[in-house]
């Protein structure tokens, strides 16, 4: 299976959100300047999280976006639903039924093709359910053994982060 380059951006954009204080946002500059991509890719992807609740979008000249959720609430599998959308990856195009060769009688089932790729799809979408953003920032601290990576991000918010209320 192979998902796009927006379910990276969007995970990597979601932690990075997690980062920020009470009362800030990040630009969707910001966000692209960071992860070194295009921001008019990254909006889409922006909009579809906000859209799915993942986000919170503040507008204006110092508006931004900042999660909607604790980062212990929001599974990869949010974002990927958000992303790519509630399809499965595999659509059974009933093949079996095509050709100079269709099956004689009209099949009573699922193709077993299908049945086995869904039971697939089941298994992995569970345990991006299962793995929350937070878990994934637990992760990565663990293996941040002299503080790099936290000090780039850390680094980054200072300049870029926007305060929003008082």
């Amino acid at each position: 299976m192979k998902l796009s380059e927006g379910v990276e951006q969007a995970i990597h954009c979601v932690a990075m959100l997690s980062q920020l204080s009470d009362e800030g946002v990040l630009s969707a500059a910001a966000l692209a300047e960071f992860h070194g991509v295009k921001t008019s890719y990254l909006l889409k992807h922006l909009q579809a999280l906000s859209g799915a609740g993942v986000l919170r979008t503040l507008p204006g000249p110092k508006g931004g976006y900042r999660l909607a959720r604790a980062p212990q609430s929001i599974s990869l599998l949010d974002i990927l639903l958000a992303v790519e959308g509630p399809e499965p990856a595999f659509r059974c195009q009933e093949i079996r039924q095509r050709g100079p060769n269709p099956l004689p009688v009209k099949p009573r089932g699922p193709c077993q093709i299908n049945a086995a790729m869904l039971r697939a799809e089941q298994a992995y979408r569970a345990e991006l359910r299962r793995t929350s953003i937070a878990d994934v920032l637990t992760e990565v601290a663990a293996k941040d053994e002299d503080g790099a990576i936290e000090a780039r991000g850390c680094a980054f918010l200072a300049v870029h982060e926007r305060r929003q209320g008082g």
